[in-house]
């Protein structure tokens, strides 16, 4: 049976470690040639060295995503070494705990540098050649804290959000060329994950010994599914972890429709139904829901 990314090409960044070393290690036994990124080179190196003990075909690419420069550089190394980019894993992160009243200027701009700024700029290289081609899979790393919020991650929370909402603008702007962008959640033990100093509430405080069992392997089929040519879902989330996959959407109320401009006294007096979630939409894209505010508006009839 044949693999199903039988000779894709797949970039993983921040494959050194972690999830990133997990996914490269996942996405080559299903036949993907894997350029793995790290800002160690050595601990890709050492990885890709794996990969190939396996009688796989891998490269390693040292540096940091965070500049344009960087994130263009992995995907050259990725086009003169087998032609082609089929897949980017965005999972390169770091996380540097503060609470909003001590963050500093640079624990903010390292942070989102990293996180959000590196996962475009590999994507943002690669995007020409996926358009070229016709096909592309990009799987984005987003978090909860970023998606439900968490207690000093102002800075990672805030980065995180960014990238949930720049893969579903990928997948709006990809569907034309045949590109999927989604977005995964996960919850594992990893060397970032695992150190549970600093401000924030830790997985391991909430999940116990359960979450020393969450092992990066849980995570990496699920990024193997949304880079395979056989998956079609695109603009998506999904919360990853311990065996456990679930999809994680972004709904809207329908809302209430008043007087223009509406009273405040009168949003007072709506505001059960404003919050209310019965009935909700569930818009993928903002035309959708602008689609929604002219129904409300101008009634269902309106054309």
């Amino acid at each position: 049976m044949t693999e199903p990314l039988q000779d894709r090409v797949a970039v993983v960044t921040g494959a050194g470690s972690g999830l990133g070393r997990s996914h490269a290690l996942a996405l080559a036994r299903a036949g993907a040639r894997v350029v793995l990124n790290d800002v160690v080179l050595a601990r890709a190196t050492t990885v890709a060295d794996e990969i190939r003990a396996e009688g796989g075909e891998a490269i390693a690419v040292g540096g940091s995503v965070s500049s344009w420069e960087g994130g263009a550089a992995v995907v050259e190394h990725a086009v003169a070494a087998f032609d082609r980019v089929d897949a980017v894993v965005a999972n390169a992160g770091v996380l540097l705990d503060s609470l909003v009243a001590d963050m500093s200027e640079q624990t903010w701009r390292e942070v989102v540098d990293v996180n959000l700024t590196g996962s475009f700029t590999v994507v943002r290289a690669a995007w020409p050649y996926m358009q070229r081609q016709g096909t592309g899979r990009i799987v984005l790393t987003t978090s909860a804290s970023g998606i439900f919020g968490n207690r000093g991650h102002a800075n990672y929370g805030a980065a995180k959000a960014g990238v949930l909402g720049l893969a579903r603008m990928l997948a709006v702007e990809g569907a034309e060329h045949g590109i999927s962008a989604n977005a995964v959640a996960p919850l594992a033990l990893t060397p970032m994950s695992g150190d549970t100093s600093g401000s924030r509430t830790s997985a391991s405080s909430v999940l116990g010994d359960l979450f020393a069992r969450m092992a990066p392997d849980d995570v990496s089929p699920l990024v193997v599914w949304l880079c395979s040519p056989d998956c079609a879902t695109t603009g998506q989330a999904f919360s990853v972890g311990g065996g456990r996959i679930a999809r994680i959407f972004v709904g809207e109320a329908v809302g209430w429709t008043g007087a223009r401009p509406p009273a405040v006294a009168d949003i007072r007096e709506h505001w059960a139904e404003i919050c209310s979630t019965e009935g909700f939409h569930e818009p993928l894209r903002m035309a959708d829901e602008l689609a929604i505010y002219r129904t409300s508006l101008l009634g269902p009839t309106a054309r």
